[in-house]
């Protein structure tokens, strides 16, 4: 055979290798490997529209809400009258004394006169910690005093000591902002001792560090001691695909061609200003730096059912977890109950159309209004039902739309938007509110010596021990996660969660899920509190799942499960992107979803896992011990996090690959405080140092 025979039989053997390859590969995809959403807005989805969509207008649907029986207005969401004032309910502390306005004029005088000596004079006082405190005090005084005061009191403290600019002084302690929850704050936390070190820590850490872990009394904490020897049931090898979306951030007032890399707040929003030429135009489909807009809202849910196989136009999961956070990330002045409610009705309105099968839902922190801000019913008067508004519209959407029944809507209204279901397939469903543990809901701050305070917990293990009891499976669903780096929840409420995890797992609880950080994670749980964290102790897994929002630098994405119907263990978890880079490019398409990949695929072998055995908690701790010797698998784990986006910072160093590892180890607050900081979000460059 001749040289240039060869060659060619050469190449038409690899290229038949690769043929099969290619078949192969896209055989074992769960769905198509991509789709190319249409140029054509689904324009049946809503039955009217106030702005019909264009290729260069974002639309205006007309919103009717079932629960309230209203129709919303166009106002509300046009880009070019954004609201900065809302008509909203304050709720203010009872004043101990009723005092005349002259009176209350004078108390602020006097109070403000005496913060600020306490601020810029000795008086005594050792530290910013102790004249913060100092200063609580005073404030407290006024707050019970005087309490409808208290806002415009605050705002000029701002504005005078220079703490924030004169603008976001207003914004963020105006009564409708975060002024009235503020008050509520002062006049019912105990200042002096750990709530007011919580508080001080949260305005700056230059104030007060932030508290440690206080020790929790675990005495009578669980109705029943932990099994002996206790084990999750055996697969029963039938498998069923479950789709995780979260944190959609829909956009309504998203203005197509406005400048989407604008250099403070959200993006992509109409200005009346006059300003040079937009540098960067805002494209139909959403930008980095931006939320989603109903185009891209819409793009994504179009492509779940041809990437995920659960169908043609429509996606059939056998189940949807979303695990919250529906509303834009708009500066608190631009909020309302209103705008909340308008947000929840559209999204569940969108994914009804295009999720067949149940959906279970989860409030984000951005899902209420004050943003963040949830109150536990054991707050006195109508302090205690501030927010049940919101508790009372979302749990009638869900049983509106058939996800939940009566009795279950009922106990999401009380229970803070927070359920215990059994799904369709025999698999328990439990939700909690995660605000109750996040650090910017300031409600938190009072009484944190006890870390449930809304009872959250207290309904958890009620509901635990009856799946126990009943040799049911469980699934906890909820939103900012309790661990990672230890920056977004308290140390207390994630210390008593951990313990839960710990009673309950292996044998009833399956997986965690959560939301929040808008990337691709995963955390493990292990027993006895993380004290020794290895394969012998893993114990569970929390998932959480990549945003359909691209905000910030991010793609946009969603995850699909592959899980067995006995031990409700996930056998594969896939997860599907779209390139938001792409997107000013658009003219001829709508932008593309695409297959990134398998989590079996992509680790199982590093690991050294079995084939026939899930990816639980054993299966990600040996991912951080490969991890630790081989850094391919740290940039891997570290692209995924972004969704592949061309934003994402590198992970190269010796400290951000610990740091992943650490993180991926830390449960709750306390583990995550104690890995090295500044590696944990792909969302900007890492500031962390190396070794």
């Amino acid at each position: 055979m001749g040289i240039m025979a060869q060659v060619i039989l050469s190449l038409v053997t690899s290229m038949a290798f690769w043929s099969t390859a290619s078949a192969s590969i896209a055989k074992d995809l769960p769905g198509a490997a991509s789709y190319v959403v249409p140029t054509a807005f689904p324009t049946s989805v809503f039955s009217s529209y106030y702005v019909k969509p264009a290729p260069t207008v974002e639309p205006q649907p007309v919103l009717y809400d079932p629960i309230l029986n209203i129709t919303y207005p166009l106002n509300l969401t046009d880009p070019t009258t954004v609201q900065t004032v809302n008509e909203d309910p304050v709720f203010y502390p009872l004043g101990i004394a009723n005092i005349t306005n002259a009176t209350a004029e004078a108390l602020v005088e006097l109070a403000l006169a005496e913060i600020k000596s306490i601020i810029y004079e000795d008086g005594g006082l050792s530290g910013n910690c102790s004249k913060c405190i100092a200063a609580l005090s005073v404030g407290k005084f006024l707050a019970q005093s005087a309490p409808t005061f208290v806002p415009d009191a605050m705002i000029s403290l701002c504005q005078a000591t220079g703490f924030q600019s004169n603008l976001t002084c207003k914004t963020n302690y105006s009564p409708g902002g975060f002024g009235a929850i503020w008050t509520q704050v002062l006049a019912l936390a105990d200042v002096t001792g750990l709530d007011g070190r919580y508080i001080c820590s949260s305005l700056s850490t230059n104030f007060c560090s932030t508290p440690v872990t206080s020790p929790l009394n675990t005495t009578n904490l669980f109705p029943k001691p932990k099994p002996v020897n206790a084990k999750a049931p055996k697969a029963s090898g039938k498998r069923v695909k479950v789709l995780h979306l979260s944190d959609f951030h829909l956009d309504p007032r998203y203005q197509v061609a406005s400048e989407a890399n604008c250099t403070s707040g959200l993006c992509c929003r109409y200005s009346s200003a006059p300003t040079s030429q937009t540098v960067f135009p805002a494209p139909l489909y959403g930008a980095f730096k931006c939320d989603t807009p109903y185009y891209l809202g819409l793009a994504a849910l179009q492509s779940i059912a041809s990437m995920t196989g659960t169908g043609t136009k429509y996606a059939s999961p056998a189940w949807t977890l979303y695990t919250g956070d529906l509303v834009s990330h708009d500066t608190q002045n631009q909020m309302s109950r209103e705008y909340v409610e308008y947000t929840e009705t559209s999204i569940y309105d969108m994914f009804k159309s295009y999720i067949k099968g149940p959906v279970f839902p989860v409030l984000g922190n951005h899902d209420s209004n004050p943003e963040n801000i949830d109150g536990p019913h054991s707050l006195p008067g109508p302090l205690g039902k501030q927010f049940s508004w919101n508790y009372d519209h979302v749990s009638a959407l869900w049983k509106n739309n058939g996800w939940i029944d009566e009795a279950t809507a009922e106990q999401a209204a009380i229970h803070y938007a927070a359920y215990s279901v059994k799904n369709h397939y025999g698999l328990r469903i439990i939700t909690l509110n995660t605000d109750f543990w996040y650090r910017t809901n300031y409600l938190n701050f009072i009484n944190t010596t006890d870390p449930d305070v809304s009872g959250i917990f207290s309904f958890m293990i009620k509901e635990l021990q009856a799946a126990e009891d009943a040799g049911e499976r469980v699934w906890i669903i909820g939103h900012v996660l309790s661990g990672w780096d230890g920056t977004n929840p308290l140390p207390n409420p994630t210390n008593l969660f951990y313990q839960i995890i710990d009673r309950y797992s292996p044998h009833v609880i399956a997986n965690v899920f959560w939301g929040h950080t808008h990337e691709d994670q995963a955390i493990i749980y292990y027993a006895n509190n993380g004290t020794v964290r290895d394969a012998a102790n893993a114990l569970t897994t929390g998932w959480i799942g990549p945003s359909v929002t691209p905000l910030t630098n991010l793609n946009s994405g969603y995850r699909m499960y592959e899980v067995d119907t006995g031990s409700f263990d996930i056998y594969d978890a896939y997860t599907f992107y779209s390139d938001v880079n792409s997107y000013s490019a658009l003219n001829s398409t709508g932008p593309t979803y695409r297959f990134e990949y398998s989590t079996r695929e992509a680790y199982a072998s590093a690991v050294g896992w079995p084939k026939s055995a899930p990816l639980n908690a054993t299966f990600w701790h040996g991912l951080t011990v490969a991890m630790e010797s081989n850094r391919t698998l740290v940039e891997t784990f570290n692209t995924y996090q972004g969704k592949s986006s061309v934003r994402s910072p590198n992970c190269t160093s010796d400290a951000c690959a610990a740091a992943k590892v650490c993180y991926m180890r830390s449960g709750s607050a306390a583990l995550g405080r104690a890995c090295p900081q500044g590696f944990a979000s792909v969302q900007s460059p890492y500031t962390g140092k190396n070794f």
